[in-house]
């Protein structure tokens, strides 16, 4: 940004102000398995996501908590990815978001393909 972003009092609290709307937008990000998403088959993504994540007793199915182990490991560096991306985003919430949501997606799915304990069945 222009060195003339921050002088002037009256300019400064203008731009504050834009800020502080622009932050106040209600723009939303959602990440992980969606209502209403299906395999091809018609199976729920989401159902298969939970049923691995929790396990299934009844089946003699363990949990593989992929999810749990990625909010673990990952969510403490999403608020400074998120202020330094407000910042370079030039305060733009809805385009933040978004790359926040990929970026956290992305760790989603490294963190399924990274998970080898307990190991899937030999069947699948």
């Amino acid at each position: 940004m222009p060195d003339t972003f921050l002088r002037g009092g009256d300019r400064f609290i203008t731009r504050l102000a834009e800020i502080g709307r622009s932050l106040n937008k209600g723009t939303v990000v959602r990440i992980g398995f969606l209502e209403g998403a299906t395999y091809p088959d018609g199976t729920s993504v989401p159902l298969v996501a939970a049923v691995n994540e929790f396990g299934a007793p009844s089946r003699n199915q363990p949990p593989r908590p992929f999810f749990r182990n990625m909010i673990a490991a990952k969510s403490g560096e999403w608020p400074d990815s998120a202020a330094r991306l407000l910042v370079a985003n030039h305060y733009d919430t809805a385009r933040t978001l978004g790359q926040v949501g990929e970026a956290i997606a992305g760790q989603l799915r490294e963190s399924i393909r990274d998970l080898q304990e307990p190991p899937l069945a030999p069947a699948t």
